[in-house]
């Protein structure tokens, strides 16, 4: 028999608040169009994309985490001190060590909580936020702050017809917290690495060493019909498990907040999953572009601000991307 005491957790977690941070400067396609041969039409047709936001040299990573996280703790009516842990999903902050979560718990008053960064690209929210789920209920922290923050135009090749217009910079964040009945439903998670290569950074940082740089800086890249087809029949198949596995269906819910990559992909998962029209879609591409790890949480949050949604809606939320990864569940809105 083990000896082994079980944790003091709680039985079920929740999202107690989330905010978002979106940097000053708004770039419309114009911007795009002066580097690469296309027009606002095409970029519009292709993607719903219209304006990004695109971060300054004062809004870093750590600084867009740090205002979200702000507006995330105050949503959850708790104080810094009470976090017990840091997660950051981030594929855009350029140090291997230490991770910027240990810096970003330091800044916002945090104590001396458990901090540390996953690479999950535009699934690590959903990576994320399952971990802190499991730290509640296992009793390893009562309060977890999960920040999804990306600065992509630092890894955007602005000359790349297929890619340039796609990315832009923000941070999203949660409070995870205890919770007396089911709020954060069973993960659906994974990977499928034979398919690495359609999603990826153009050159390794080890080009760098003695002094061997590359021709150009390394940039983020795909293949994009590839990637288009994978997150159309695959992922809506994931979102569909996520469902069964919450025990809902698409009857049951009042939002949609999927990774904001495309508004086709968008348009073309609502279509398979048969979401009825009182379902409540996140269409925060249009105007944020494709932030990442950040989109999830960036989406939530504005959906809650407009009053498009309203605590205590139910929301399926799916992350895909880079690696190839993705995660889904079913949560209910702070």
């Amino acid at each position: 028999m083990s000896k082994i005491k079980a944790g003091k957790g709680h039985p079920y977690a929740r999202i107690m608040g989330v905010g978002g941070y979106r940097p000053t400067r708004v770039v419309p396609n114009e911007v795009i169009l002066e580097t690469i041969d296309s027009s606002d039409e095409w970029i519009r047709s292709r993607s719903g994309i219209a304006t990004r936001h695109w971060a300054s040299d004062e809004e870093t990573v750590a600084a867009m985490s740090i205002e979200a996280s702000g507006k995330a703790i105050a949503d959850a009516g708790i104080t810094p001190g009470q976090i017990g842990a840091v997660i950051v999903s981030t594929v855009s902050h350029f140090k291997q060590t230490p991770a910027i979560a240990t810096e970003i718990a330091d800044k916002i008053g945090a104590g001396k909580p458990a901090a540390f960064d996953i690479s999950a690209g535009c699934a690590g929210f959903g990576y994320g936020l399952t971990l802190a789920k499991g730290m509640v209920v296992d009793g390893s922290a009562e309060y977890v702050l999960v920040i999804g923050v990306e600065r992509l135009s630092d890894l955007t090749d602005l000359h790349d017809r297929a890619t340039a217009f796609l990315f832009g910079d923000g941070a999203g964040a949660v409070v995870v917290g205890p919770a007396k009945e089911p709020m954060i439903g069973p993960t659906v998670w994974g990977s499928e690495g034979d398919k690495a290569e359609t999603i990826k950074q153009t050159e390794s940082w080890d080009v760098y060493r003695n002094g061997g740089a590359p021709a150009k800086y390394p940039a983020i890249t795909q293949e994009g019909q590839a990637v288009f087809r994978w997150a159309v029949f695959e992922m809506a198949k994931v979102a569909q498990q996520a469902l069964d596995a919450a025990g809902i269906t698409a009857d049951d819910l009042d939002v949609f907040i999927p990774h904001q990559a495309n508004e086709r992909i968008i348009d073309s998962m609502v279509k398979t999953l048969k979401l009825p029209e009182h379902v409540t879609v996140a269409r925060d591409v249009r105007t944020t572009g494709n932030t990442s790890a950040a989109s999830i949480p960036l989406a939530m949050e504005r959906l809650l601000a407009t009053g498009e949604a309203k605590s205590g809606d139910t929301a399926l939320v799916i992350g895909f991307g880079a690696g190839l990864v993705y995660a889904a569940t079913v949560v209910t809105l702070p």
